[in-house]
């Protein structure tokens, strides 16, 4: 299968690598980092790179795209690129599975692909996920049609490992599992805003807000 992930500056890295690292140990699929312009990748943590290896111009057609997301506000540099938005429509009319994790759902909605839709983000990012026209929930993984959104940044690992069952088998998926000992067991029970201590919550809440009303500094 072709894959293609979409890599713009100011990444998720793990939004990207986790899906990536479930492809890649299918053995069964040829997965593309591409971007607007090939070249470097800076991280929102600015302490590394990714690579693109593809510009959008060398790309036109996927079995499966996969937008990541980012810290606050960097989702907001693709969100208003014409040529990023063109492009994920382009593939879209080619995919068999678009997708999304983390924030990466709120460019797929500036694409205009989940007017109306039931979708994921990060739980940080709903209202403006809602603004843009989707309907946030708040599973894991949430399909609508051919589209295909995950929750925050660790969810892109269960979302690929679900395409994998749905594409190649729920053998094949399992073995992926167990290929990247995917077992998780977090020394804390607060990965999600329903489980972690509320004024935690509000904390981190309003940390991203803060973050989501700057600009870009990439």
């Amino acid at each position: 299968m072709e894959i293609a992930i979409m890599l713009y500056d100011g990444i998720t890295a793990l939004d990207a690598i986790g899906p990536y690292e479930v492809f890649a140990a299918t053995m069964k699929c040829k997965v593309k980092f591409v971007a607007k312009e090939k070249g470097l990748i800076t991280l929102d943590s600015k302490m590394g790179y990714m690579h693109a290896d593809y510009s959008f111009s060398e790309i036109t057609s996927a079995d499966i795209l996969v937008v990541p997301g980012c810290s606050p506000p960097n989702y907001k540099a693709p969100m208003n690129d014409e040529a990023t938005l063109n492009w994920i429509r382009q593939l879209h009319e080619t995919t068999t599975w678009t997708t999304s994790v983390c924030n990466g759902s709120l460019i797929l909605s500036a694409a205009g692909l989940l007017n109306g839709a039931k979708a994921t983000s990060h739980w940080g990012s709903f209202e403006l996920l809602r603004s843009l026209g989707a309907i946030p929930t708040d599973e894991r993984v949430v399909r609508h049609g051919k589209i295909v959104t995950a929750a925050g940044i660790s969810s892109g690992i269960d979302m690929a490992l679900q395409l994998v069952a749905w594409e190649m088998g729920e053998e094949m998926s399992k073995g992926v599992q167990l290929i990247l000992e995917y077992d998780p067991q977090p020394p804390f029970d607060a990965g999600s805003p329903h489980k972690a201590p509320a004024p935690l919550v509000e904390q981190i809440r309003g940390m991203l807000q803060q973050f989501s009303q700057q600009e870009p500094n990439l």
